[in-house]
C-alpha cells in the first residue's frame, strides 16, 4: 500500500476485531501497513503494551500510527511515540468504536449499569465466562472453579453481544446464546446491540487530516507517551 499526500506514511496497528471496519471503510492504498494483533492480548495487558510498543518500536521510517484500539484494560498505558505521531479513539474499549460514539456507549452504561459485553473478538479469542470457567474446572475442580466464577460475575445484571454488521450478528449469535445461558446462572439477561461506524469513519477522517482530530480521539506526537489520564473524561 502506498501513501501519496504529504503527511508522513499511515500505519495502522489495531485488534483483529477491527479487521472488517478497517478492510471496508479506510480507503484503498491509504495506508502503508496494516498490523493486526491479536484478540487474545487483551487478556493480559502488560502483554498487550509489550506487542504494540514492539510494533512500534519496529517502523524505521516516521510514521501515522492509527492505533486501532481503545484504553482497553490500561494496556495502552505508557505506550511511546518514539519518531512517530500516534492517533487512538478515546475510549475505554472497542465497544465505544462498536456503538458509534463515546456518547452512545456512556448511555449504555447509564441505562444498564453492571452489563458484561460479549463482542466477535473476545468469542473467538474465547475469552468469555463460560469458557473461563471451563478452564477453571479443569484447573482446579468444579466446586473451586463454581467459587471463582461466581465471585467474578455475581454482580452482572446483563450480557450484551455487540456486534458491527448485521452479519456479524447472525453468525455469532449461537455462540453469544451458548455463553448467555451459562450466565443464566448469575441472573444475567441477554440482548443483542448493532452497532454503528459513525466513530470509526471518524477515525478515518482524522487519519487524514490528524491535527484537526476532534475531542474523541488523541493525537500523540513524536516523543510522546500514551497515558491513563488522557483518556478520563471529567
Amino acid at each position: 500500500m502506498s501513501q501519496t499526500s504529504n503527511l508522513p506514511p499511515i500505519v495502522i496497528l489495531a485488534c483483529r476485531v477491527f479487521q472488517d471496519l478497517f478492510e471496508r471503510h479506510f480507503p484503498d492504498q491509504a495506508a502503508q501497513q496494516l498490523i493486526l494483533l491479536d484478540y487474545g492480548l487483551h487478556s493480559q495487558p502488560r502483554n498487550l503494551a509489550k506487542a504494540v510498543q514492539q510494533q512500534i518500536d519496529a517502523l524505521v521510517e516516521p510514521s501515522l500510527v492509527v492505533l486501532g484500539y481503545g484504553l482497553c484494560g490500561n494496556g495502552l498505558n505508557g505506550i511511546k511515540a518514539r519518531q512517530h505521531t500516534l492517533l487512538i479513539p478515546r475510549a475505554d474499549d472497542c465497544i465505544a468504536v462498536f456503538l458509534g460514539s463515546y456518547a452512545n456507549y456512556q448511555s449504555q452504561f447509564d441505562n444498564n449499569p453492571g452489563t458484561y459485553y460479549l463482542t466477535k473478538g473476545w468469542l473467538e479469542a474465547g475469552s468469555n465466562p463460560l469458557q473461563e470457567y471451563n478452564k477453571y474446572v479443569l484447573k482446579y475442580g468444579q466446586q473451586q472453579a463454581d467459587w471463582l466464577i461466581d465471585n467474578m460475575y455475581h454482580n452482572y445484571k446483563r450480557i450484551a453481544f455487540v456486534a458491527h454488521t448485521q452479519e456479524d450478528l447472525e453468525k455469532y449469535r449461537p455462540q453469544a446464546l451458548e455463553v448467555a445461558r451459562f450466565c443464566e446462572r448469575f441472573g444475567m439477561r441477554y440482548e443483542e446491540v448493532l452497532g454503528a461506524p459513525a466513530y470509526f469513519t471518524q477515525l478515518v477522517e482524522a487519519a487524514h487530516n490528524p491535527d484537526q482530530a476532534g475531542p474523541e480521539f488523541l493525537l500523540v506526537k513524536p516523543g510522546g507517551e500514551l497515558r491513563q489520564d488522557m483518556f478520563l473524561r471529567i
